[in-house]
């Protein structure tokens, strides 16, 4: 099938063949038509799948098919839970947006708010938007969301594990009743089905793959090792395989900021991207490690999501989430696009619960293996469970997808 074959206008059409874009992927095939018919979605589709086009295309169809007034008003919102996924999805709105009549811009946290009140103030047609400044800007009377014609709700479960439930049902209530409704997440998991009961009419389901599936291009592979040898082991892998672009999870900001100092120490140029970066820090260390002065970003779950980063050849769990679908979206950055990728994680005894759950979720058993050198202690036992109340594994986290650990939010 070709971009031609989904009811989409030539002006658009045009755009997608200047972005080298000649077959819709399979998220964009079955979205797209949908949407076009004005029904309310909920999609199940990963980062990477390229679900952003697949909503952002018949939006912008709907909304140049009437004619702009002369002040434009906010006819369509975007709500997302990042900032760099939140401009990365404006830059796209942008780039299709070319050859026709719309206005689009972006507001976020963490950076100063008067040229976004300057933009908005001139008109938009679609504003992509984080909860938190999206309140923040509309108490001040500098937006209003009475016009909604479309809404979108993008990675619908990370904005829920983020604890935005109570922005999201506090935006919903400023929206107009009648509107197209679109949510996208990555999992179907029952907070999200009950978020999509209370948003979505009648909604058309749409999946591009199986939920929870890795891809088979990926290289998985797991090296046991102590908790106290993990820096050094990791830091002896990416000198040896001279890897220039690896991205690193961490559990914890704090850990991410002690990783990066050992590699920095250690000649390797490092970045950490998490919450308590400013915009302007994580915007530094994501374009360094695109254009290749950053060699290793490490990063927290949430700061990670919803980065597009081609081509991705090495993902390194450095710790093990303690949800085990995080791990498939994690390691489903690389091997990207018909390219080969490396997945490796460095677990410790302590993990070994982590290393079964995802075991199960994805039914593979991951080859481990020894690295010389870093033979783990055989005299260290696991850590006794964390005082009362502190969960290390969240109750139901098979079920539900989502961590309830509010100790490790990043």
């Amino acid at each position: 099938m070709k971009f031609n074959d989904l009811g989409l206008e030539p002006s658009l059409l045009k755009a997608i063949q200047e972005k080298g874009y000649s077959e819709p992927s399979p998220i964009q095939e079955k979205a797209i038509p949908v949407i076009l018919k004005k029904k309310d979605v909920l999609a199940s589709a990963q980062t990477g799948t390229g679900k952003t086009a697949g909503f952002t295309l018949p939006l912008l169809q709907l909304l140049s098919q009437k004619n702009s007034e002369i002040h434009r008003k906010v006819r369509a919102l975007v709500l997302t839970p990042t900032r760099e996924l939140a401009a990365q999805i404006y830059d796209n709105v942008k780039q299709y947006s070319t050859h026709i009549d719309i206005w689009s811009t972006v507001i976020f946290g963490g950076v100063n708010q008067k040229p976004q009140i300057a933009t908005l103030r001139k008109g938009v047609d679609v504003l992509i938007a984080t909860p938190g400044r999206l309140l923040d800007l509309h108490s001040q009377k500098a937006l209003s969301l009475q016009h909604v014609e479309i809404l979108v709700l993008d990675e619908a479960d990370r904005m829920l594990d983020m604890g935005f439930q109570r922005d999201i049902n506090k935006i919903m209530n400023l929206l107009p009743k009648r509107r197209q409704n679109l949510l996208f997440s990555a999992t179907f998991s029952k907070e999200i089905k009950v978020l999509a009961q209370g948003i979505l009419h009648q909604p058309v389901w749409v999946e591009a793959t199986p939920e929870n599936t890795t891809v088979e291009a990926i290289v998985q592979r797991i090296y046991k090792v102590d908790k106290a040898r993990k820096a050094e082991l990791i830091i002896k892998l990416i000198k040896e395989g001279n890897w220039d672009q690896v991205l690193v999870f961490t559990r914890t900001k704090h850990g991410a900021n002690n990783l990066v100092k050992k590699m920095l120490k250690a000649e390797i140029a490092a970045a950490a991207i998490h919450g308590n970066k400013s915009q302007g820090a994580r915007t530094k260390a994501l374009a360094g490690f695109k254009e290749g002065s950053v060699k290793i970003l490490v990063a927290t779950d949430i700061a990670a999501r919803g980065l597009d980063i081609p081509l991705l050849p090495h993902v390194i769990n450095f710790e093990l989430p303690n949800v085990p679908e995080d791990y498939v979206h994690r390691i489903g950055r690389t091997g990207r696009a018909g390219a080969k990728g490396e997945a490796i994680s460095l677990v410790c005894i302590d993990e070994k619960a982590y290393l079964k759950d995802i075991e199960k979720l994805t039914g593979l058993r991951i080859p481990a293996e020894v690295k010389q050198g870093f033979e783990p202690d055989p005299n260290i036992k696991p850590e006794p469970p964390k005082q009362k109340g502190v969960r290390t594994r969240p109750r139901d986290h098979k079920r539900y997808g989502v961590s309830r650990n509010r100790n490790n939010r990043h």
